[in-house]
């Protein structure tokens, strides 16, 4: 999908409003790179009009030769002979004008079709979307959430799931599934050059489910030797080999958690209604936007959202400036489910913890899921091409 640059968020959220679902940010062309690298499919690169026009210039002279089926789209607020001129000899496929949303479109439209007339009739890999869970705080249902979230997209048959836990020192994953791992991560470390699909099927622990679970270390040690490379190397890999990843990340911003986030499709942000967890959530959030992480693809659950506790989902709103795109009440049942070893997505799939779950999947890869409203599956079947 797309991907739009320009130093102002403002700017940033109105482009994204042209861009097709999928589509990604990010304030600086210094991580564009690094982001090509992952995704094959890309086409089309949006440079905002608050990118100044030599590094904009710059980006497109440099596509057009290293990646000559990326278009480059170039928005403007003054749109003159000289901007076109330069834009031309840099290989710039549109100038559109600030503001002109119909005609960024059309822009991407046609960069669409040149991709795939220089592409050639055979289709490209189809890579798996990250699916990161995440939260600044511990304690707050992150695992749970994750666990339940790659089983409801599993539960039809219909998706080959991989659930990844990247809380190094202390993830609880495989303990949850009731799974004994003879492999981790752990055992990847130093592969980063010749890590392959295969290598890593080789340290997956396969749930009833249907779910392939890539543990963490048994060891808490182990976190400080697996490197940011690695992890990139290892979700790219995993996206060769499944339609979702999905991402148990540690509840805090080491050099491991930044990586994924910064490979991530999707995030899932997990808060409880107390003023401790919405201050750090509101903290990460401020330090995400610093960074230009996942901008525009982040959804708030809320978890344990009980009205007594005095605060509603308008005023954590207001207060995180992010929507509330799920609430999950409390309730004992969960936590039964999870240590009787089912999970309560498994257990009960027509519990109301059960069904939020399946509409947050949904909302997530914006494709049917089982019946988000009971444990029924969705009728047909969905098909990818994988080569």
């Amino acid at each position: 999908m797309p991907v739009v640059i320009d130093p102002d968020q403002t700017k940033v959220a109105e482009l994204l409003k042209a861009l097709p679902p999928g589509g990604h940010a990010m304030d600086t062309v210094e991580r564009l790179e690094s982001w090509l690298d992952q995704r094959a499919e890309e086409f089309a690169v949006v440079l905002g009009p608050n990118l100044g026009l030599d590094s904009a210039l710059a980006v497109a002279d440099q596509l057009r030769v290293q990646r000559p089926t990326i278009s480059v789209v170039l928005v403007r607020e003054v749109v003159d002979t000289e901007v076109l001129t330069r834009a031309m000899h840099a290989g710039v496929r549109d100038v559109v004008a600030d503001g002109d949303m119909s005609a960024i479109g059309t822009a991407l439209d046609r960069a669409q079709e040149v991709w795939l007339a220089l592409r050639g009739s055979t289709p490209a890999p189809v890579l798996g979307k990250v699916l990161t869970v995440f939260s600044p705080k511990g304690g707050v249902g992150k695992t749970t959430t994750s666990v339940n979230l790659a089983l409801a997209l599993a539960s039809d048959g219909q998706r080959k799931v991989c659930l990844f836990d990247m809380d190094l020192a202390f993830g609880d994953v495989a303990i949850t599934l009731q799974l004994f791992p003879t492999h981790s991560i752990e055992h990847l470390i130093g592969s980063e050059a010749t890590l392959d699909v295969a290598m890593v099927e080789g340290m997956l622990t396969p749930h009833d489910s249907g779910v392939m679970v890539l543990a963490a270390p048994s060891l808490p040690d182990a976190r400080d030797r697996v490197t940011g490379a690695l992890v990139t190397r290892v979700l790219k890999t995993l996206q060769e080999r499944f339609d979702y990843v999905v991402v148990d990340s540690a509840p805090t911003f080491d050099e491991q958690t930044l990586t994924a986030l910064d490979g991530t499709d999707e995030c899932v942000i997990v808060a409880t209604l107390d003023v401790p967890t919405l201050k750090n959530v509101r903290v990460a959030l401020d330090t995400l936007d610093m960074l230009s992480l996942v901008l525009g693809h982040r959804h708030l659950l809320l978890n344990r959202a009980d009205d007594q506790v005095g605060l509603g989902a308008d005023k954590v709103e207001s207060i995180l400036g992010l929507e509330v795109a799920a609430r999950m009440a409390t309730s004992i049942d969960i936590a039964a489910a999870t240590n009787a070893g089912q999970p309560i997505v498994l257990s009960s799939p027509d519990h109301d913890s059960s069904r939020v779950v399946r509409r947050l999947a949904t909302r997530l890869t914006g494709e049917p899921l089982a019946n988000a409203e009971s444990g029924a599956p969705a009728s047909g079947r969905r098909f990818r091409i994988r080569r």
